[in-house]
């Protein structure tokens, strides 16, 4: 091959244009210029908002995958965070829903024990508070049992009151408990007294109907359907003053010097949780005088001779 026709331009790799102290002084230069024509003249403002306005749509293209990362994480930590303020919200709801039954069950209670409480100033005897155990299973009485005995000062006898009235009186007394024959047992009976005429009469149990009768009423008596009745304390046991029944029947016979008198009890044993024992009237009457001396005793102590006097 001739050597004329042999290229001997160099290959563009080995091509050379500016040196490149050229080129770094040269795009100084520029960006000088450009930062000096930015800050004095804002010649780049127009370009940088049409520049931003082109690559909005890039960038909101390339943030789609990244907000959907934050936001399923977001969402998976909010549901986590949803379900366990759910389960906290459950467990405080039924906590205060326990609270709320007991605050209800307590203020309940806190006005039997203030209706009940209120009957103390006008008794002026010995009182102790009891809870109502249960009611006696034999369907041929009416008998409570409550939580105190004789440890605790109750004795045989004693009255026992709620915040209506007279619920009935201690038949038994044990060690920590007591048994409570209620008015309306058949073999209960209570002096009471017509609070609108002042006529005295008994009550007994036992009787159909409400289950406590005035017998022995003489068929002219005055007594009407609504009449209250309260002890008498005639009978040394119940102070008096006591609610006790009110009259809800008046049946007059022809054919009987008396009349058939019903009343229904104030105090109800099926709603009575919390009761007074009161000490029996009795206690705080005076002892009896003792017995004269017999008069055989008298005759001899008046015929003995004294001493030192000589004898007949």
């Amino acid at each position: 091959m001739p050597l004329g026709t042999l290229d001997r331009t160099p290959p563009p790799f080995f091509r050379q244009g500016p040196s490149a102290l050229t080129k770094l002084i040269f795009f100084s230069s520029l960006a000088l210029f450009l930062m000096v024509a930015d800050s004095r003249f804002k010649w780049v403002e127009p370009l940088r908002e049409g520049l931003a306005i082109v690559l909005l749509p890039l960038q909101r293209a390339l943030a789609v995958p990244l907000e959907f990362w934050h936001g399923g994480s977001d969402y998976l930590q909010g549901l986590q965070q949803a379900r366990a303020a759910q389960a906290q919200a459950q467990v405080r709801l039924a906590a205060l829903s326990e609270r709320a039954a007991r605050t209800e069950q307590l203020g309940q209670e806190n006005l039997r024990l203030r209706a009940l409480l209120a009957l103390r100033p006008a008794l002026a005897v010995r009182s102790v508070a009891a809870e109502v155990l249960y009611e006696a299973a034999d369907p041929y009485s009416r008998k409570i049992f409550i939580d105190r005995g004789v440890q605790h000062g109750v004795e045989a006898g004693s009255p026992v009151i709620n915040e209506f009235g007279v619920l009935g009186q201690v038949t038994r007394v044990y060690t920590l408990n007591s048994e409570v024959t209620l008015l309306v047992d058949k073999d209960a009976a209570i002096p009471v007294l017509n609070e609108r005429t002042q006529q005295r009469s008994a009550a007994f149990g036992g009787a159909s109907g409400p289950g406590v009768e005035l017998r022995f009423l003489s068929g002219q008596a005055d007594v009407k359907v609504g009449d209250q009745m309260q002890t008498s304390g005639l009978d040394g046991i119940y102070p008096p003053g006591l609610p006790v029944a009110q009259v809800v029947s008046v049946e007059r016979r022809s054919e009987s010097g008396f009349a058939r008198v019903l009343l229904q009890p104030l105090a109800q044993a099926d709603n009575a949780r919390h009761v007074l024992v009161l000490e029996p009237l009795m206690t705080q009457l005076p002892a009896r005088p003792a017995p004269p001396p017999e008069s055989g005793k008298v005759e001899r102590q008046l015929g003995a001779p004294r001493r030192g006097a000589s004898a007949p």
